[in-house]
């Protein structure tokens, strides 16, 4: 939806539906997607400002070019989802932000964290969203705090994470969120046009100047799970939250992006306190990077799984969400997209099996000892089940290794040849070492997700592509992500059950 807001009138009249328009799609935001000269709606502005105040779109989402006197007509300030979720919570959400602009609000800038984060505020000073542009992402060009001098694309804070791409990542994490289950505020991805954010030289953006950004609904609250620490909070609201960053392969769950609402607090002091999960933009890298997940070693995660819990990790469909993130959320990268695959079949698996959240969590994080940095078992997995898949000759009527470049070696979901590739090797010898092992346990098939040979039949690149083309000098850097060329194919057959 897109709304237009007129500063100079007090009522609402919505404008005549303009004619829709067909665009080329994209299959990742860059600089090229920022730099283009588009503006909103087009021909519907023009016609929208011939009324009065809020004029709501109809149209389908679309990225619409204008002409020079197209954009004369463009001086207001305008806020349209352009990906992400668009159920009523973030369409009201959007509608509240474009009145507070049409109020003469500004975006205030929040003082804390590396990026340029900004509180929108409604006509009686509370906030209601958060919003955060891509340009002004950690280490990008127009970081406002200093913190700046890359380009959209390059590695950013994480190297599995490019600069103004967490955004997409925000917006991942509510869609990914089903029913709302881990809490996740109501977000999407936006473009927002003259709107007065800081950019690099704190100063007013141009009238034409527009920015794509993530906005998320403001959570009312008093403390985070840092202040108060984990004694206070409930298994159920900790469960629910590490069961979404296992999916995602969060790497920045810290307790300061986990909240605790107001009305909680009473809650706290009996042990059953919500907790509410933000700050989703490092999430679902582009290969099996080291996660960090701060409830790893909290009392909540040595508890087993509820059978509502488990109940739920056995719907889930990694085939669909993958689908789910190309159609609402195109600019997503299939090597993010093969992550989250692997990841929640990993998460199936092993809950089936009846692991808790502190087993999971430590066998997907790396192993640091004697100063070095060691595969953790998620990755070692996925680099046996990767070698015992046959050569990508051998399936079907593919073409040769050598005549197949490495980004059109994309997920493949199709059940091809699955008499030729019964079942995966068994990988329970990877992980004798690991303190929950057992006798491999009988797997239970998931109807919801297809066969797992499936998986086996796709032609999976590495999930790790480094592919930063402006530093030359960041090859040590580099040795290590190298290594880590996890795959993402299936764990269909992990032998593991606690002991």
């Amino acid at each position: 939806m897109a709304v237009a807001v007129d500063q100079h009138h007090k009522t609402f009249k919505p404008f005549s539906r303009s004619q829709r328009c067909r665009l080329q799609s994209y299959t990742h935001l860059d600089q090229k997607f920022l730099e283009q000269n588009q503006t909103n709606l087009a021909h519907s502005l023009q016609q929208g400002f011939e009324a009065d105040n809020i004029h709501r779109s109809v149209s389908t989402p679309c990225l619409s070019i204008t002409t020079p006197v197209e954009e004369e007509f463009d001086i207001y300030p305008t806020i349209r989802i352009v990906g992400g979720h668009e159920d009523p919570k973030v369409s009201a959400l959007v509608v509240e932000v474009a009145v507070a602009l049409a109020s003469g609000i500004d975006p205030m800038l929040v003082s804390g964290g590396l990026g340029g984060a900004y509180f929108l505020s409604n006509g009686k000073g509370k906030n209601i969203a958060v919003a955060k542009p891509i340009d002004e992402e950690p280490l990008a060009f127009n970081n406002p705090k200093g913190f700046g001098g890359r380009l959209l694309g390059q590695p950013g804070l994480k190297r599995s994470v490019r600069i103004g791409e967490t955004g997409i990542r925000e917006s991942a994490a509510y869609l990914l969120d089903h029913g709302g289950f881990a809490g996740v505020p109501p977000t999407a991805l936006v473009k927002m046009s003259n709107v007065a954010f800081c950019g690099n030289n704190e100063a007013t953006v141009s009238a034409a100047h527009y920015t794509i950004a993530s906005l998320q609904r403001f959570v009312d609250h008093n403390y985070d799970a840092g202040e108060l620490g984990s004694s206070g909070f409930s298994v159920a609201s900790v469960h629910r939250i590490a069961i979404l960053d296992i999916r995602l392969l969060n790497l920045d769950r810290h307790a300061g992006n986990i909240l605790i609402k107001k009305q909680e607090q009473d809650n706290y002091e009996a042990g059953i306190a919500e907790l509410v999960p933000i700050d989703h933009g490092i999430c679902l890298p582009e290969w099996l990077d080291d996660p960090y997940f701060e409830w790893l070693h909290w009392p909540q995660a040595s508890v087993p799984f509820s059978e509502y819990e488990l109940e739920y990790i056995s719907h889930l469909d990694p085939f669909k969400d993958a689908e789910l993130l190309r159609t609402k959320l195109p600019w997503i990268r299939e090597s993010s997209i093969r992550v989250l695959v692997v990841c929640t079949i990993f998460l199936k698996e092993v809950a089936a099996i009846g692991l808790c959240l502190t087993d999971i969590g430590e066998m997907m994080t790396r192993d640091f000892r004697y100063g070095e940095e060691n595969l953790s078992v998620l990755e070692n997995l996925c680099a046996q089940a990767k070698a015992s898949l046959p050569n990508i000759s051998d399936i079907g009527d593919r073409s040769k290794p050598d005549e197949t470049s490495e980004e059109d070696e994309i997920f493949q979901f199709e059940n091809e040849n699955e008499e030729s590739f019964g079942e995966v090797g068994d990988l329970n010898l990877l992980i004798k070492s690991h303190p929950v092992v057992a006798k491999p346990p009988k797997i239970s098939r998931f109807s919801s997700t297809g066969s797992m040979t499936g998986l086996l039949n796709a032609v999976l690149p590495p999930l790790y592509e480094e592919m930063d083309h402006f530093h030359e000098n960041d090859t040590k850097d580099n040795e290590l992500g190298n290594e880590d060329q996890a795959m993402a194919v299936t764990i269909g057959k992990v032998g593991v059950q606690r002991t």
